[in-house]
């Protein structure tokens, strides 16, 4: 019995890093320099470009021959083949991504940001303000932190179980300067219930599949060291 409780330990160990690994390796961890929104319940029109500070170079740039071969890679069109059609709006903003960062990978960026959406929600239902911050800009976390606290001195408590992520779909990439920006729509499904300091229902249905449609934005400085994807600026879908 003890060696059994002792493999299944280290394989969900391993399970978390994992996770955790994607996570930072795709969207990275949170610098402090972003200007975000400062409601993370509704999208700004343009979000405010994240700072340069200590900006670095990133391994493998234009100069390096691995990377030269990207250079060529991004010339085909079918680099974002299932991601962007070719010659969209999209399309042209992933080439400036890339332009900057040719070893860009759009498919692994929604990966990841599938990933941090699964996260983000569930930690935010469950009041995990250390994961939240790793993974949000700073008023986006002050916004989220800000909700959690009203909540927690009202007695209430948010149970949600995640389902599924249906479709992740990019909308819309933006770079300016070396500010980018990719917005994600996401189409999930979450059972989710909120109670009062007594128990009683007072939003949701603990038993009912709900239909959610959110659409956030991620923003990075590209260039930087290390892949450090925010999520900026979060918005309601139809």
């Amino acid at each position: 019995m003890q060696d059994t409780f002792d493999i299944t330990t280290i394989v969900f160990l391993a399970l978390a890093v994992f996770v955790i690994w994607r996570l930072r390796s795709v969207l990275g961890q949170r610098t402090g320099n972003e200007r975000p929104p400062q409601d993370p319940f509704a999208r700004r029109e343009q979000a405010k470009q994240p700072g340069e500070d200590n900006v670095v170079r990133l391994p493998g740039a234009a100069n390096d021959r691995g990377a030269m071969a990207e250079v060529g890679a991004q010339a085909r069109p079918d680099r974002w083949a299932g991601v962007a059609e070719p010659g969209s709006p999209t399309a042209r903003g992933f080439d400036a991504i890339a332009a900057v960062e040719p070893q860009f990978d759009a498919r692994s960026f929604l990966e990841g940001a599938r990933l941090a959406y699964e996260m983000i929600v569930t930690s935010f239902a469950a009041g995990d303000r250390k994961a939240l911050k790793g993974l949000l800009s700073r008023d986006v976390f002050e916004g989220f932190e800000k909700a959690i606290t009203d909540r927690e001195a009202r007695g209430e408590k948010v149970e949600t179980t995640f389902v599924s992520i249906d479709d992740a779909k990019v909308e819309q990439v933006e770079v300016r300067g070396k500010a980018a920006q990719i917005t994600v729509r996401f189409l999930s499904k979450l059972i989710t219930a909120t109670r009062d300091k007594d128990g009683k229902v007072i939003d949701g249905d603990p038993e009912t599949v709900a239909d959610v449609v959110d659409v956030w934005t991620f923003s990075r400085t590209l260039g930087a060291r290390d892949p450090n994807w925010l999520l900026v600026a979060t918005e309601s879908g139809q």
